[in-house]
């Protein structure tokens, strides 16, 4: 949207500090320059050029038509500014922090809004969800892939083959988020320094190389040592790259893009069993048993797609190879008028690291995250068990894993879609984790085998949709960027957490084929999930009337007097429900 009013004399111009949203207004009108212009809620009257405020400087506000536009709504503030003036330049600055489209700057958390381009606006998002979120996309399948598929391996002779015990299984599995959870928080820390365009391609090569080397150990301890480094690879990635993806998203378009990567997940379920139905019948190649060829090869396309991201993935929007200089201004404005631009100049603070730490909202996910954590590692480790104690041989059980992790997909990829364009991240929570009841009660409730892989076709896909929501939603109301990053690698690690105990629950803790004491757990946690979902979502809503308030109380003075890089504490930080 191209604003009418500006005439060859003046340069658009966005405001941070000198004009502030009021919520009572449902429609306002450009003044003509020369007036006095003053709206309730700013302490001090602007008047026009050449009057009291600041020469040549003209406050302008278009179209306030919500009591607090939500993120993708039209325009809201602008000023201009002569280009006439000598002084005017100088006068600006004094005045406000004011920028123009292609100098944008963190403020900590004021509101920013820029006009409405709809050509632009599809273009742009096109062009990111071609080039940068099927990469991301592939890496976390080939993470998750190359995490599980033990489980595949398992069923096709691994523990056989290695002579394990039941608890043995589990120690391997356990050892390998000990490293995981440790290397969650440094890693998304150093995600900015170092660079996501080196370090997630790094990780993503190391971590191939072990996988692979699990195809040749030949003892129980070699698995031990290679599922340790293969945790200590990976830890970073999932944090690492939901925060990757807030550098090139507003917050209301996340979730989509979360549960697109997030739901390779289940991809690789599909995929894994597919894959591993037809490498087990490579048994004796090379000497090698069928099992260890599924390490093997699918190791060594993560090393080559690895390699090969060195020289594809952008480190920021400003660095985007595909964008034109005047998307990238477009992008950056449409960061920071949602309070998610990654500022280049911010620096690392232990203190916003504590700051996330105070967050409720960061707890309460937290033990979401834990919870779901349980549940969804114990399906993805030990679906290809489940399946095969339903009575099916290893090598059809493999390819029974398919069809529910392929519904996840479809129902996680739907439910993303409802929950960014109805902005309703806590309700999906709550629902998917219902399916998940709902999945375990029929698995615990029934004898029959039919119904008991059905209900694989709820619980499967509730986690599935549940762990993005879960990511979306905490990227969401955290600022600045290393307090997003801090409560993204809290989440995480609870999450990781939970998968140690999911290791144990099913793999030794639980005898098959039944998981009574493992089912029963499940549901437990899957109905916490619900309701400490529901927690985040009341105390978000408060938090929202709080600031709400706050906003109509503050004046512009009042608001130059709050401290810089209040982040999500700022009453115009919104929090995504």
């Amino acid at each position: 949207m191209k604003p009418p009013f500006l005439t060859p004399n003046y340069e658009l111009h966005t405001t941070r500090t000198q004009i502030q949203h009021n919520p009572t207004h449902q429609s306002c009108q450009l003044l003509s320059r020369n007036e006095s212009v003053f709206w309730p809620g700013i302490a001090q009257p602007f008047e026009g050029e050449n009057r009291t405020f600041k020469a040549n400087v003209l406050p302008l506000l278009l179209a306030c038509t919500t009591p607090y536009p939500p993120p993708n709504h039209p325009s809201v503030f602008f000023m201009a500014k002569s280009v006439q003036s000598t002084d005017s330049a100088r006068d600006t600055k004094d005045a406000t922090e004011s920028s123009s489209i292609g100098s944008y700057r963190s403020s900590g958390g004021h509101y920013v809004t820029v006009g409405e381009d709809p050509a632009m606006e599809k273009k742009v998002w096109r062009k990111i969800d071609t080039y940068v979120l099927p990469i991301v996309a592939m890496f976390y399948l080939l993470s998750f892939l190359d995490r599980t598929n033990v489980g595949n391996a398992r069923v096709a002779g691994l523990q056989t083959g290695l002579k394990m015990t039941n608890k043995q299984y589990s120690i391997a599995l356990t050892v390998t988020y000990v490293p995981y959870i440790v290397a969650e928080l440094p890693s998304n820390l150093m995600l900015k320094a170092v660079g996501p365009n080196l370090m997630l391609p790094t990780m993503l090569t190391l971590w191939g190389i072990v996988s692979t080397l699990q195809g040749i150990v030949k003892s129980y301890s070699g698995l031990l040592a290679c599922r340790f480094f293969l945790g200590l690879c990976e830890g970073g990635v999932f944090p690492g790259l939901v925060l990757y993806l807030s550098y090139f998203y507003p917050r209301y378009k996340m979730n989509l893009r979360v549960s697109t990567f997030f739901s390779s997940a289940s991809v690789s379920g599909a995929f894994s069993g597919i894959l591993a139905y037809a490498i087990i019948h490579m048994e004796g190649i090379g000497n090698r048993p069928g099992w260890a060829w599924i390490f093997i090869l699918e190791g060594l396309f993560t090393v080559l797609f690895g390699l090969s991201s060195y020289f594809t993935l952008p480190r920021s929007v400003d660095t985007a190879w595909f964008l034109t200089a005047e998307e990238k201004r477009y992008v950056n404005a449409k960061l920071l008028e949602d309070n998610a631009h990654t500022d280049e100049e911010e620096s690392f603070s232990w203190k916003e690291v504590l700051e996330a730490t105070k967050l409720p909202q960061v707890w309460f996910l937290a033990i979401a995250f834990f919870l779901d954590g349980v549940v969804l590692y114990s399906l993805a480790y030990f679906a290809p068990s489940i399946i095969q104690g339903l009575g099916y041989t290893a090598a059809k059980a493999q390819l029974m894993t398919v069809p529910p992790f392929a519904v996840g997909f479809v129902v996680a990829m739907i439910s993303a879609f409802i929950s960014d364009r109805y902005q309703c991240r806590g309700l999906i929570v709550i629902v998917s984790s219902l399916f998940c009841v709902i999945g375990f009660a029929m698995f615990l409730g029934s004898r029959s085998h039919h119904i008991q892989y059905g209900s694989l076709f709820f619980s499967i896909p509730g986690t599935y949709t549940t762990a993005p929501t879960l990511s979306a939603w905490s990227s969401n109301n955290a600022a600045p960027q290393t307090r997003r990053a801090t409560a993204i690698a809290i989440g995480f690690i609870m999450t990781n957490s939970g998968g140690i105990l999911a290791t144990w629950l099913l793999g030794s803790l639980s005898p098959a084929p039944e998981y009574t004491s493992a089912t029963i757990t499940l549901l437990v946690f899957s109905l916490f999930m619900a309701i400490f979902g529901a927690i985040n979502l009341g105390y978000l809503w408060s938090q929202n009337k709080k600031k709400a308030e706050n906003r109509r109380r503050t004046t512009v003075e009042q608001e130059k007097e709050e401290k810089s890089g209040l982040g999500d504490r700022s009453a115009w930080f919104v929090y995504n429900l």
